[in-house]
């Protein structure tokens, strides 16, 4: 009997091994970390930072590859076809993991089974801006020339995302009609505010900071139920009147489905300790970024939480397929 067992045992240590040694010797080459938009935004940003905190612990180039296009869809494909070994990373969005999976039915990935939470890295708020020459000084004063039909569209970064969800909420809200004019970008939606082609835009703060410090933007409100060290001076939509107003617009970090825990691990820890120091939550406080770290079966409620949520919410308002 003891024949058999041997084997057994050895059978075993041949098929662990190559997992311990992963764990020991990862990264053994460069890790691609797979941004879902463009350059310049807010997931680009900490992708690029993170990368370069985790290429200084480990020694290991990590980088970023910006995978635009579908929301988001075509970096999710990616990397949830991906081997799970490490070498592939996603800087996820809550527009990916929990908006536009309640908005559209027939997504090519599944958001929880597809995926290896690894951890949170931050939210930010939707902060509504105007130009500073225009009337509305205030979210109530918005609101009341959008009865009189003097605020025609508002500005987004595209559909599905939470600048999109935040003016849809707002005019469900309030009572009021306001025609959704998508951009590719946040930056995109200044200029068309700058412009005069739509009259409110609704975007990341740090997006709309530069131009709110050269005075030529107002900022109405921002959509946290508190209100924002970076711009204390900005009151809440739930300080205004609309009590329970929020909508933030989350990010964590990604593997394909099936990462072997030490690996996981490992990258976690490097997360975790990146997300910590104190110059780079400053840094992106300064932005109107919120630095938090998780647990990767944090991370996994959380996803599985927020989709719940947002499928509730966009059902009772009547959003549920994009188009």
């Amino acid at each position: 009997m003891r024949a058999p067992f041997t084997r057994l045992v050895f059978a075993w240590m041949v098929a662990v091994a190559p997992l311990c040694a992963t764990a020991q010797d990862y990264p053994a080459r460069p890790v691609r970390f797979i941004v879902g938009f463009v350059p310049g935004g807010i997931a680009d940003l900490l992708a690029r930072a993170l990368a370069q905190k985790l290429t200084d612990a480990w020694g290991q180039q990590v980088i970023v590859d910006n995978r635009a296009g579908g929301g988001g869809v075509i970096s999710m494909q990616l990397v949830g076809k991906a081997a799970p070994d490490g070498y592939t990373l996603l800087m996820g969005s809550s527009t990916q993991f929990s908006i536009n999976p309640a908005l559209r039915s027939n997504l090519p990935y599944d958001p929880v089974r597809d995926y290896t939470p690894i951890s949170n890295a931050a939210i930010t708020p939707v902060i509504l801006t105007v130009q500073s020459a225009y009337a509305a000084r205030s979210l109530q004063d918005l609101i009341q020339l959008a009865k009189k039909g003097e605020v025609k569209s508002y500005g987004s970064t595209g559909y599905g995302g939470a600048p999109h969800i935040a003016g849809e909420l707002l005019k469900r809200a309030a009572g009021i009609q306001m025609t959704h004019v998508p951009f590719k970008g946040g930056g995109d939606s200044i200029v068309a505010i700058m412009g005069g082609h739509v009259q409110a835009s609704f975007g990341a703060v740090s997006t709309a900071q530069p131009h709110l410090r050269g005075g030529r933007l107002r900022a109405l409100g921002v959509t946290t139920l508190k209100r924002m060290s970076a711009i204390p001076e900005v009151p809440t939509f739930a300080e205004q009147g609309l009590p329970g107003f929020e909508v933030v617009q989350w990010y964590g970090v990604f593997g394909p489905a099936g990462m072997p825990a030490p690996v996981l691990r490992k990258i976690n820890e490097g997360l975790v300790r990146a997300l910590a120091t104190p110059e780079f939550r400053e840094q992106f406080n300064a932005q109107g970024v919120e630095l938090m770290q998780s647990t990767p079966p944090a991370l996994g409620n959380y996803v599985r939480n927020e989709l719940a949520r947002w499928t509730k919410i966009l059902k009772e308002m009547g959003i549920n397929e994009a188009p």
